[in-house]
This record gives structure tokens, sequence and C-alpha cells, in this order.
């Protein structure tokens, strides 16, 4: 009798006005990780997993893990198809990435059929760098007077570095610029702490989190790092030698919502502290549109 009642209010639920089946359905998480062996030291079944099995045991969350090593690189049409969002972890093996699948999520992403979190070293890799590529386009075209028909306007990418324009042709619509190549200012990886402040407390990816608090052990990143400016910067990290970094970051990319978050290294045990796995989790929550 209490499963037919369960069952009831679940279809009740579902079939009741303004609420759709979507709105209670699990939020899909494709975790993608190219699995280097260095990360069994602290991640015994590869950091992808870890995250994966984490995010797995939250409320309305199912996820899938995949990698490098997988048919298609994890990165299935299926799988791709699938996830509602997507979290990428990247770090020497950026360059073995086939173009295709990145081009087909960043397209999922500008149509909000997806949300994407980049973590740490991924800064670097093939789908921040075109998501980011895209953003800066649509900077600059937000930019162009309503005159111009902004389905007709041309880009041409002279090189990559701080994201600028380098030309505009007026009579052409064709715009010359320098694209991001999400690079950094130095970075030192001798484990040093890591001192984050929550800049936006009442950011949804904020929620739950300190005001301030430390990763204890993590890879520094420096200044300058040459994305287009984000809607938000939600944490911000400093090191007692001086260094100073934007830490995590959301930007509006079409209908979609891409979110990078900074600390890591794959040899610290950066994902075994609690402030860091809520924050991924509330990053899957607002990149996948549930807040």
């Amino acid at each position: 009798m209490n499963r037919l009642l369960t069952a009831v209010l679940a279809l009740g639920l579902m079939a009741a006005p303004g609420l759709s089946r979507d709105a209670v359905a699990p939020l899909k998480v494709l975790v993608w990780d190219e699995q280097q062996e260095a990360q069994k030291s602290v991640y015994p079944n590869y950091l992808g997993n870890w995250i994966a099995e984490h995010l797995n045991k939250q409320e309305g969350i199912q996820t899938k893990s995949v990698g490098l090593k997988d048919p298609d690189q994890g990165l299935t049409d299926e799988n791709i198809e699938w996830a509602d969002v997507v979290i990428w972890w990247g770090h020497q093996k950026h360059a073995l990435v086939a173009d295709a699948p990145v081009a087909k999520i960043v397209d999922r992403v500008k149509a909000g059929k997806c949300g994407l979190i980049v973590l740490h070293s991924g800064h670097y890799s093939k789908i921040f760098r075109a998501a980011m590529y895209e953003r800066f386009k649509q900077d600059v075209l937000a930019k162009l007077p309503a005159t111009v028909d902004k389905s007709k306007v041309d880009f041409i990418k002279k090189k990559l570095g701080k994201p600028e324009v380098v030309s505009e042709e007026d009579k052409e619509h064709v715009i010359t610029v320098i694209a991001p190549d999400c690079g950094l200012g130095g970075v030192r990886a001798d484990g040093a702490p890591g001192h984050l402040e929550t800049k936006l407390p009442d950011h949804p990816i904020a929620k739950g989190v300190p005001a301030k608090f430390d990763v204890a052990k993590t890879e520094m990143y420096n200044e300058l790092f040459t994305v287009p400016e984000p809607d938000a910067n939600v944490f911000f990290e400093t090191w007692d030698k001086g260094e100073q970094f934007r830490s995590g970051n959301c930007w509006a990319l079409g209908e979609g919502r891409v979110f990078y978050f900074r600390p890591g290294h794959e040899t610290y045990p950066v994902f075994h502290q609690e402030e860091t796995l809520k924050i991924v989790h509330n990053a899957v929550l607002w990149s996948g549109k549930r807040t």
C-alpha cells in the first residue's frame, strides 16, 4: 500500500501545473578525467571517479565517469547528449583530446542543453579554451551597434594570448582578434596552502561554504589569468608569498553556464576536503540550472 501511495504521489507531482518531468528528474553529470596514473597516490581509483562517486551520493544527481582510455575517449555522442553537466579534469594530455566532441559539448552549452565545470589544470584544455573563445566573441558582438547583422560577422583568430580585438573592418564585418589562451601569470607546485575567500556569499555556488578557508596543500597559480572577464568571481585565493588568483569564476555562454574552479593538482588531496567537494556539488546544481 505504501509503495502504491508513493507512486501515485510521484505521478501527481510530475503532472502538477508548472512542474515538468525534467524538474524532478536526476541531474545527469558526465565527469571527464584523463586519468593519470600519478593520481592514484591520492585517489586510488582516479580523481574523476572520486568526484563522480561523491556526487552520485548527493540527492538528485546521477553520474558517469569517463576518460581517454574509454571508447571514443568517453566522449561518444550518447554520453554527450546524455549529460546535463560536464565536469572536466585534464593536465598533461590536452592535445590528445579529439576536436569534434569538444565542439559538440560547447555547442550544447551555448544552446542551454548542458553546463560546463572545469577544474584546475583543465584551464588549458581544448574545451575550456573553446568555451572562452566563444564567450569572448559573444562579448565582442554585444558591443557592436544594433545596425550590424551579427550573424554575418566573421572572426579571424590572429593568435592566442590576452583576449582583445586587433582590428575591425566595418565594411566587411571582419574582426581580427587575439583569442584567449587561458594562460597564467605564474605556477608553483610546492604544495603550499592556498587561502580562499568567498567574495560572493549569496551566490548559489557559495551556499554553505565558509567565508574563508584554506586548501591545505595545492599548486599555486598567479594572475594574470588570460580569460574573458567573468560575470562573477565567487572565490579569490592568495598565498603567503604574495601570489593571488581569481579561483572560482562564472560565465554565461549563450543560454548555458560555465564555472572554473582553480584549486588542485592530481597528487594533492584537494578534493578530500569538505569545502572543495561542496563547491563542486554547488557548481553542478548551478551549471545544471537547478539553483
